[in-house]
């Protein structure tokens, strides 16, 4: 044998030893592979509920924000005419004070001064009540002796 054929001996023994070890890394590969395709499988196995489970559960939330947004719109409708309403009632209240407050105050020293004059009268009390005159001149009423006397004003 030549150094040429024990070269080539050499190389063919290299290369096979080689070639072996490139069989066994590749059936290492294919074995993970394998496992994994397994563990895949498995995995949608179990996630294919989980993810229909999720899709009903988002689409119950989309329709319970639709509920709360439809809700709040209606809420929204109910403030506002709360509102309209709050403010009609406050002018209204302020038109009505205005109207009345006047009436209401005359009325009040009508009745005022009328029960007074009653239980002057009544007690026969001896003040003097006073008026002008529309020529202004003032009359002055004793109430005891029923006498009117006239004073120049």
């Amino acid at each position: 044998m030549t150094a040429g054929e024990l070269a080539i001996v050499l190389a063919a023994v290299l290369l096979t030893i080689g070639f072996a070890a490139l069989v066994v890394v590749l059936l290492r590969v294919l074995d993970t592979l394998r496992i994994l395709r397994a563990e895949l499988t498995d995995l949608r196995h179990e996630t294919r509920p989980l993810l229909a489970e999720l899709r009903a559960s988002t689409d119950e939330a989309r329709g319970a924000v639709e509920e709360a947004r439809h809700d709040l719109d209606r809420f929204d409708r109910v403030l506002g005419s709360a509102e309209a309403i709050s403010d009609a009632v406050a002018s209204t209240g302020r038109v009505t004070r205005l109207a009345l407050s006047a009436p209401v105050i005359k009325a009040t020293a009508l009745v005022t001064g009328t029960g007074r004059a009653a239980r002057r009268l009544r007690r026969g009390d001896s003040r003097e009540i006073e008026r002008r005159t529309g020529n202004g001149q003032h009359l002055v009423i004793v109430d005891d002796t029923r006498r009117a006397r006239r004073r120049r004003g």
